[in-house]
């Protein structure tokens, strides 16, 4: 049955219950009971009827106020953090993969997407990693890259060996009985002056990369980023000397990066060589030695005589087959660089190891921040190749830019998707640098304003009332000033870019940021510390010039109004140092200060005189005081400008003490 309704009905009923939802609000008003009845008619044509809320009593009572400590409200930064939130990426990750890591919307992926140029997909599209990695700095995120193995062929590698140890305990002679060479003789002043890499091939027909890093300490960064490479590091203790700085320091190196150690005693053939005291300093260390119940495995070797170099072999081609070292063959290279220099007629020339892949010639890679097309690979002999595999050390020619040691090395499809990861690594290098920059000045005002406000109001308040005693003698003022800084521009220059850094972080370590051209670090960092020490404006202060004892006080009296009133005269006798007019005098009863003022007259012998020295005898007046009493003290101050110093140890460590 068809049922029809008549408009101007349904028109008025509208009508009809917005009026009474409107007027409900402010009056009441009589419904009939068939408006009741059509309840169920109004909500099938979608009106609903309002719900009664239930009403709620609020406590009027007063509540008591709550006691709690005052609660200084936080500074509030100026500038964004850098991230430290670090996400895994691996290549043919999808948007929606991305967006659950990075904690981001698909849709702000998708616009990050078109902005950098990619063409924007449904979000279950693959995505190569550079792509993932531009998107990853948009959002300010760090990345970390996982390669697969899935569907590649995987086979057995050399070993990559780190030589680590304290400066002269013979790592570079030990490589040199090795290899049959003789690199310690072409190294300026005896000792590795940067890192360098080797393929060293075995009696047993077997090959090992050795990683050869300098023993200074100033070259702790490129010791990190060796054994951030390498398989196996072989520890080098002087058996004649023992465990030294370095050698710990290595070990803390070996130890965070997760990597087995094979110690190696050189030196053995030495008359004072004592390999059973160099186990217990180790033992005594944390190194779990294989003599003492651990797995460390320890070697006596002399890189001298060339003996247990066979013995040496041994454990560290048993080391890698207890790990079963294995890559990654075909597929996109990635490697590490190792050491990076600036060649005149070649341009930027990078030295790397490949972890995995095959690197050809011809391709583009990102490095750092650095691209470019790969023009020419080879061996460390110098020698042109084609490709380079798993483990092996390489020099590549062919980047716009001098990369950093210890960058990573990425292939990618084409010269516009390097230019575009470059640029973006770039930008986020600079942005990174620059709020580092601005939090490192906020933290300074923050400590600067922080140390003005905690001075002692008794301090305060003593230094005005001197400086107003002074204005009124009318004598020049000398009062406490910031202390200045004086900028001397350096420029480093280095063969390598590793040597660059370590040279830099040793002089920041220096305690200033403060450098003249040398071959040793050690004679470096000695003329650099003295020419700070001498640029150095250095720091006011005030010390003790000389002390003096009253022994008896003198008063004139009945003196005319040219020479002004009664004057009491203090008479001493230095016991310390000197005392001079110019100085502030502080006077001391029974250790306690009683006052401090400058000095109005200092005699000897009736004669006036502007010092008097250690065991005379002298009268002096103190503008404005009088109060002298026999068994006072009196403390001669005098501002003075300290100046730092230059201070150096036998391990080559160096600072600037102030």
């Amino acid at each position: 049955m068809h049922t029809s309704v008549d408009p101007s009905f349904m028109s008025r009923r509208f009508d009809f219950n917005e009026a009474l939802t409107k007027e409900s609000l402010i009056r009441c008003y009589r419904a009939s009971p068939e408006l009741f009845a059509r309840k169920g008619n109004d909500e099938s044509f979608g009106l609903k009827t309002p719900k009664k809320e239930k009403f709620v009593k609020r406590d009027s009572k007063a509540q008591p106020p709550v006691e709690a400590p005052y609660v200084p409200p936080k500074s509030q930064r100026t500038t964004k953090p850098i991230s430290d939130k670090t996400i895994e990426i691996f290549e043919g990750m999808t948007v929606v993969e991305l967006a659950k890591r990075t904690g981001k919307s698909i849709s702000t992926l998708q616009g990050i997407l078109t902005n950098v140029g990619e063409k924007v997909g449904t979000e279950f599209d693959p995505l190569s990693m550079e792509v993932v990695e531009l998107i990853a700095m948009e959002v300010g995120i760090n990345i970390k890259r996982l390669h697969s193995n899935e569907g590649s062929e995987i086979l057995p590698r050399p070993p990559v060996v780190t030589v680590m140890g304290h400066v002269d305990h013979g790592k570079t002679s030990l490589l040199d009985a090795l290899r049959q060479t003789s690199v310690a003789a072409k190294e300026a002043g005896g000792i590795t002056q940067h890192l360098g890499a080797f393929v060293v091939g075995m009696t047993s027909g077997a090959s090992i990369t050795f990683l050869d890093t300098p023993g200074h300490a100033a070259f702790s960064a490129m010791r990190a980023r060796g054994a951030a490479v390498t398989d196996i590091v072989v520890l080098v203790v002087a058996a004649d000397d023992g465990v030294m700085p370095q050698t710990l320091e290595a070990m803390a190196h070996a130890k965070a990066a997760n990597v087995p150690i094979v110690v190696a005693i050189n030196k053995c053939d030495k008359p004072a060589a004592n390999p059973e005291r160099i186990r217990i300093q180790l033992a005594s260390e944390g190194l779990m030695l294989e003599d003492m119940g651990g797995d460390v495995q320890v070697v006596e070797v002399s890189a001298m005589k060339k003996t247990g170099l066979d013995n040496l072999e041994e454990a560290l081609l048993l080391q890698a087959e207890i790990m079963d070292l294995k890559a990654r063959i075909d597929g996109p290279a990635h490697a590490y660089v190792v050491e990076a220099r600036l060649d005149k007629g070649k341009g930027p020339l990078v030295t790397a190891i490949v972890k995995g892949g095959t690197l050809l010639c011809g391709q583009y890679v990102v490095v750092g921040s650095e691209w470019g097309r790969i023009r020419a690979i080879r061996d460390m002999a110098e020698k042109l190749v084609e490709k380079a595999r798993p483990a092996m050390p390489i020099e590549i020619e062919g980047l716009k830019g001098l990369p950093r040691a210890g960058d990573d090395i990425i292939v990618v499809e084409s010269e516009e998707r390097a230019r575009m990861l470059s640029a973006g690594r770039k930008k986020k290098f600079e942005k990174d640098r620059l709020i580092k920059i601005v939090e490192e000045r906020a933290s300074e005002e923050q400590d600067k304003k922080l140390s003005v406000g905690s001075k002692n109001k008794f301090e305060k308040d003593r230094h005005m009332k001197i400086i107003d005693e002074r204005a009124e003698a009318q004598q020049p003022e000398t009062s406490e000033e910031e202390p200045k800084r004086v900028e001397v521009p350096i420029i480093v220059k280095a063969d390598v870019q590793g040597t660059v850094q370590a040279v830099t972080d040793a002089l920041l370590n220096l305690n200033s940021p403060q450098i003249m051209l040398h071959r040793v670090i050690y004679h470096l960092l000695e003329d650099i510390g003295n020419f700070i020490v001498d640029k150095a404006p250095g720091t006011p202060e005030t010390k003790v010039a000389g002390e003096a004892e009253v022994l008896s006080i003198f008063e004139l009296k009945g003196r005319s109004k040219s020479k002004g009133p009664d004057v009491k005269i203090a008479g001493c006798r230095v016991i310390d140092g000197f005392v001079t007019k110019s100085g502030i005098l502080r006077l001391l009863r029974s250790g306690e200060v009683v006052f401090e003022g400058s000095c109005e007259s200092l005699k000897r012998e009736k004669q006036d005189v502007d010092t008097v020295k250690k065991g005379n005898e002298c009268g002096l007046v103190i503008h404005n005081y009088d109060d002298f009493r026999v068994g006072d003290m009196v403390q001669c101050l005098e501002q003075v400008i300290r100046k730092p110093k230059f201070v150096s140890s036998e391990s080559g460590a160096a600072r600037i003490e102030c």
